[in-house]
């Protein structure tokens, strides 16, 4: 065992971080996993695209792509890996003036992905979670648009071990300048340090917003990633 803990140290320096190295860790399952500086998120760009280059663009032609299909509600991709689930939202007719008649007003939708991280199943022990508390990195790429001034929102909760418990957790809900819009990929991130003892999930959560107007609008993600490392930035 000794072998595994010196080659789990030697490539993630932790001794030299401060980190704990107890003898009764099974270090060879520790190392297979490699729980350390790696994604712990299944399926992190569900729409296979990257942020290396930008969206594709999409032709709006005020028209179904197939008349004799039923209409599309829901984003299309491989969502494997993820909870997904769909919030209509009500009609907005706030904007529209008195005695004006409407015929269709757009419907939106928040579209949800959310996913549990047990840090303990990845590999990770309690010692490392409790006394040294590395950090935990988060980051995220959605989709601008102008489909509307609020498409993406972040919740992310550090869980106890009884998965109810946060301990800590992050928010966050961009607005869009749709005057400015160049149609690429808006980068989200946020990094958990000294969060205290007890943590052993990671929650992670986005919503992006759709739109169905005859056509269908989704906003996509993608690298989504939770990423625990081997250093603390925090005492």
């Amino acid at each position: 065992m000794a072998v595994w803990k010196q080659k789990c140290d030697s490539e993630w320096q932790l001794a030299a971080n401060g980190a704990p190295l107890p003898d009764d860790v099974d270090w060879k399952s520790v190392y297979e996993k490699k729980p350390l500086e790696r994604n712990l998120l299944k399926n992190p760009s569900p729409h296979g695209l990257t942020h290396d280059t930008p969206p594709p663009e999409r032709e709006v032609t005020g028209e179904r792509p197939d008349p004799d299909l039923p209409p599309q509600f829901e984003p299309t991709g491989d969502f494997s890996g993820w909870s997904t689930s769909i919030e209509q939202l009500p009609l907005d007719s706030s904007g529209i003036p008195p005695g004006v008649v409407v015929c269709y007003l757009p419907t939106f939708s928040w579209f949800s992905l959310e996913q549990r991280v047990d840090l303990k199943a990845e590999g990770l022990w309690d010692k490392l979670l409790d006394k040294f508390q590395p950090d935990i990195a988060i980051e995220d790429w959605y989709e601008e648009s102008q489909l509307h001034a609020s498409i993406y929102e972040l919740h992310v909760k550090l869980l106890a071990a009884d998965g109810q418990t946060v301990i800590k957790e992050h928010t966050c809900s961009p607005t869009e300048d749709l005057e400015n819009y160049s149609h690429n990929w808006k980068q989200v991130s946020h990094v958990f340090s000294g969060y205290g003892p007890g943590v052993r999930y990671v929650h992670f959560q986005h919503k992006v917003k759709t739109k169905f107007m005859v056509e269908f609008f989704g906003t996509m993600v993608t690298g989504s990633s939770v990423v625990v490392k081997a250093t603390k930035s925090s005492p």
